[in-house]
């Protein structure tokens, strides 16, 4: 892992040069949110490097809210995707987990996971429900991604990680190694800046390993309770960048369609015969997070939550687990 800088308007006009072979998504700040668009360079000056978060999850370029499954593509086309925040970046450990299991491989993931770049962005600010490093979960990226950005003045430092990266950043034109003279003790004085409000603002929520044994033991009223404003809609699941459940739908002709499904949606574990175990919207609600913080811990080495905090905002029943897990303690 190393550093190199380059200046931003060399770094503006490298990225337009690799349009020619490439994909290029950047995160693009408007009047109500941030969310990755197409790079263009007349709109450089809106880019967001280092603003915590886009609102689309990483997980939609490597798993389509719809697509036809019947028969493989092939190669997907290369891309690049930069201002990914950590959290982000974190999930991609269960994902590749679920989605490139040897013995049950999912083409079409593999393809784009090895067709993308991923470029992260170490968040020099917090949202309001940002919650990473109580889950253990870094405000930048150290492994996962290709590369991690920093934007400082009319310079952008690219913290290089992997070798995909190293190859990248020798296509850069203008980019310079960064020496070891202190030029990057800012880097250091953000990342500990923002670890310090993460903490100010989360020092009452319990960590993972906690969190899951208090959902474990949660009486049937802390389910009603928060329950009772779910209108069942799905946006915390969907939203949200560890969540990958999906339906396989027969089309004519044989074709097969995956679709996003998620578990708060009514009918979720229907059977034949109209059994439902989910039928509940308490037991629905429980589900959830008996997945994220037991069971999928038991089955896997990476986290399910990596405290974005996307599921909070997207909620339309102003429900927050945050809240939740407090009042369990």
């Amino acid at each position: 892992m190393y550093y190199i800088s380059i200046k931003k308007e060399d770094w503006h006009r490298s990225l337009e040069k690799l349009l020619t072979s490439h994909d290029i998504f950047v995160p693009v700040k408007d009047e109500y949110s941030i969310d990755y668009e197409f790079f263009n360079h007349d709109h450089t000056e809106n880019i967001a490097y280092n603003t915590p978060k886009p609102a689309t999850p990483l997980k939609n370029f490597f798993l389509p809210v719809r697509e036809n499954v019947s028969s493989f593509g092939g190669k997907a086309g290369s891309r690049i995707i930069i201002g990914v925040p950590n959290c982000d970046v974190e999930a991609l450990g269960l994902l590749d987990q679920i989605y490139l299991d040897e013995d049950f491989t999912d083409p079409f993931y593999r393809e784009r996971r090895k067709s993308t770049l991923i470029i992260a962005s170490d968040c020099y600010s917090v949202n309001e429900h940002c919650h990473c490093t109580s889950y253990g979960v870094k405000p930048y990226a150290t492994d996962k991604a290709d590369i991690s950005l920093l934007s400082e003045g009319d310079e952008i430092f690219l913290r290089v990680i992997s070798e995909r990266g190293s190859e990248f950043a020798g296509q850069l034109t203008g980019a310079v190694p960064v020496g070891e003279n202190g030029k990057m003790s800012f880097a250091e004085k953000r990342h500990s800046q923002t670890e310090v409000l993460l903490a100010g603002m989360n020092r009452n929520l319990p960590d993972y390993k906690t969190t899951g044994e208090l959902v474990l033991r949660a009486n049937k009223e802390i389910w009603k309770k928060y329950s009772s404003r779910c209108v069942s809609c799905g946006a915390c699941t969907t939203i949200c960048p560890t969540c990958t459940c999906f339906l396989l739908i027969d089309r004519p002709d044989f074709e097969k369609v995956k679709q996003t499904d998620a578990c708060q949606y009514p009918g979720f574990e229907r059977v034949a015969g109209g059994e439902d175990a989910l039928f509940a919207l308490p037991d629905r609600f429980r589900n959830r997070y008996m997945c994220k913080y037991v069971w999928r811990p038991q089955k896997f080495s990476s986290l399910a939550c990596t405290g974005c905090g996307r599921c909070i905002e997207a909620c339309i029943g102003k429900i927050s687990k945050n809240e939740m897990f407090m009042e369990l303690i």
